[in-house]
């Protein structure tokens, strides 16, 4: 009665705050989402308030903790536990793909960092379908899953479903005012392109990403672009130089403390390079770095594996077959299908240099039938 006839809240008599509990909690829960979103860390207190929210029943704030607990785990580049906290979230009937599409990229993303890109493809296969009952007018929500989901397929060395999810994409792409979205699509062509062994293709379609990406000023996405260029440099015209100009470009963005998953891209790429232009252990050295940086990362961590198997072939070092089978067996796990072939072709050559020509045969043969499974999908896809 007294809060009435002061124009105040009852709270307010009682504690001094017009903000309740409840209220109080979401403040700082917004504070710290906004600052993991704008500085890329959330304070400390998160886990109390997560505590604090589930003593008192408060399923809102606690969904919500676990949330940016998980996006800080995913930043940070600790997928393990981002999958388990975000998993936990979108049990929630408060987080759906249309009220909180960056908790379903982020957790499909922690999948395919933790080598599981199945996982991701199916993950992103609900959320369009959700997107479509949810939010049927979000065309650039939509566009933005599918070319999620045809990163997971162009993992999974499904490129015949990859290309129809993008060509689905173009589609509805002419709504979408997000600018983003031909930067997604670009992505993905480039993507399927490099897997198809194509990666002139594929470097022309990340160069359009990447002037696209400029115009938006989002480093951290523009400094990836530029480490996919690089990558698909390297694997197309050979041009070092051109390459190492990309991965400046890629670190200048990253700035003074990126992420131990992007450094790990940077130190697998500088160490193809040294290896190319006969600094061999240079190399072996870069490649042992990024496997520590990408040691949560099954995929990034087996693409450094192979470096240093091409490094260690170079300095004919004893350990050079071990490294080879090592980053064989990770690849066939983790990798593309084109990664997994050309590693067993690089396998091959140092077999070959061996001596041993019949294993070497072997290893080849593995290879080509690798090599044709991209063809076949290829072939189906184009009809």
């Amino acid at each position: 009665m007294l809060a009435r006839k002061l124009g105040v809240s009852p709270d307010y008599l009682e504690t001094g705050s017009e903000l309740g509990d409840v209220a109080r909690r979401e403040l700082r829960l917004a504070d710290a989402e906004l600052r993991l979103r704008l500085e890329g860390d959330a304070p400390g207190e998160i886990t109390g308030l997560l505590s604090e929210a589930r003593t008192a029943g408060d399923e809102t704030s606690a969904v919500r903790a676990e949330i940016v607990l998980g996006l800080a785990a995913a930043a940070r580049g600790e997928h393990a536990l981002a999958i388990e906290l975000l998993e936990r979230a979108i049990t929630s009937e408060l987080v759906t793909a249309a009220s909180r599409p960056d908790v379903f990229a982020t957790l499909g993303h922690s999948y395919s960092m933790a080598g599981d890109p199945r996982r991701a493809a199916d993950l992103f296969e609900r959320t369009l379908t959700d997107l479509k009952q949810l939010a049927p007018d979000d065309s650039a929500s939509r566009v933005r899953f599918s070319t999620y989901l045809s990163y997971a397929l162009t993992d999974l060395g499904n490129l015949r479903r990859a290309n129809e999810v993008v060509e689905d994409a173009l589609e509805i792409s002419n709504e979408a005012a997000d600018p983003y979205t031909r930067v997604r699509l670009y992505w993905s062509l480039g993507r399927i392109a490099y897997e198809n062994s194509q990666p002139q293709t594929a470097l022309e379609h990340f160069r359009r990403a990447v002037a696209l990406l400029e115009a938006t000023e989002d480093t951290i996405h523009l400094a990836r672009a530029y480490l996919s260029c690089a990558a698909a440099a390297l694997a197309s015209t050979g041009d070092v130089a051109d390459v190492a100009r990309q991965i400046d470009q890629a670190v200048a963005l990253l700035g003074p403390r990126p992420a131990d998953s992007d450094l790990a891209i940077v130190r697998w790429l500088e160490a193809m390079i040294a290896t190319r232009t006969g600094d061999a252990p240079r190399g072996a050295d870069l490649a042992r770095e990024a496997q520590r940086l990408a040691a949560d990362v099954p995929n990034q961590r087996a693409l450094a594996t192979w470096a240093l198997a091409e490094a260690l072939t170079a300095t004919g070092d004893k350990g050079t077959e071990a490294a080879w089978r090592e980053a064989i067996g990770a690849l066939e796990g983790v990798g593309t299908v084109r990664e997994h072939a050309e590693s067993l072709r690089g396998f091959a050559r140092f077999l070959r240099h061996s001596g041993r020509e019949s294993e070497a045969l072997d290893v080849l043969d593995r290879a080509a039938s690798l090599a044709g499974t991209l063809a076949n999908d290829s072939v189906a896809a184009d009809r």
